[in-house]
């Protein structure tokens, strides 16, 4: 059996990057515009954007991009008010991956990378009716902060984003 590597991507992983989550991301529940994506992953060259993947004999399984922001300031707890923190943007597993585990196994890596850089609140936000994303997030420890209406990313279903929250202290 051949063992699984997970590592910080790097400027050279970001064209494997984007392929697989252009050919493995696409479903009704995720908001995928290719340029956005392919400048989400592209600012892996100034650290803009952090990802953490896995790979096996060399193949990419997997990834979870992330980083640091102050775009949910109004959701921090006062006491943390003007702090930077962390928001998870892309999971994604190759679908012959799919269901193992894997996709919440990286995103804890991401969410311990961000606590090392002394991040006390991480977010990510999913369709609210995306069961799979929902899982991986409860798996990780992530809990539901609130839901939205959000018709702009999510043209299917309710339309309706769910954000959710982990922090530091959680765990």
């Amino acid at each position: 059996m051949s063992e699984l590597i997970i590592r910080q991507a790097v400027a050279e992983d970001i064209e494997a990057l984007c392929a697989l989550i252009l050919e493995h991301g696409p479903n009704p529940w995720n908001h995928l515009p290719e340029v956005e994506v392919r400048q989400h992953l592209q600012d892996i060259e100034t650290n803009a954007t952090l990802a953490v993947l896995a790979e096996e004999q060399e193949q990419l399984l997997g990834f979870v991009s992330y980083r640091l922001t102050q775009d949910f300031a109004a959701h921090q707890p006062a006491a943390r008010a003007g702090q930077l923190h962390g928001y998870i943007c892309e999971a994604v597993v190759h679908r012959d991956c799919a269901g193992r585990g894997l996709g919440a196994h990286l995103l804890t890596e991401a969410v311990q990378d961000l606590w090392r850089r002394d991040v006390c609140d991480v977010y990510i936000d999913r369709h609210e009716e995306n069961a799979a994303s929902a899982g991986m997030m409860r798996k990780a420890g992530f809990s539901e902060l609130l839901t939205y209406a959000d018709p702009a990313r999510r043209p299917n279903g309710s339309r309706r984003s769910t954000l959710c929250w982990l922090r530091r202290e959680d765990l």
